[in-house]
């Protein structure tokens, strides 16, 4: 008899641990996840050169003395752009030639 009460427990631990797990994954798949965390460090490898170079060029109008404004900003603006555009690019290109992606 008490094995019989050993298997269903076991049985309703399976049966509950299955359940969190479906709770906790909320219909999404591992690969989503992964590419849903890859999206994200390509954009926010964009915006973090865009602002830097922005910053860097602010700085260099206001604070050098040079009397470029605004053209010292917009030219780091525009810089930290192309830079931002190469490495969202790089970064995807390495994303698209893992083979671990293939799935």
């Amino acid at each position: 008899m008490a094995d019989q009460n050993d298997h269903n427990s076991g049985d309703d631990l399976d049966r509950r641990i299955a359940d969190a797990q479906a709770r906790q994954h909320k219909g999404a798949t591992n690969a989503q996840g992964q590419a849903e965390t890859r999206g994200w460090a390509v954009g926010i490898e964009f915006i973090g050169a865009v602002l830097v170079s922005g910053f860097i060029g602010w700085a260099i109008d206001n604070w050098a003395g040079l009397g470029t404004a605004p053209w010292g900003m917009i030219v780091f603006l525009v810089l930290g752009f192309a830079a931002g555009v190469r490495r969202a690019m790089k970064t995807s290109a390495q994303f698209d030639s893992d083979p671990r992606n293939d799935g």
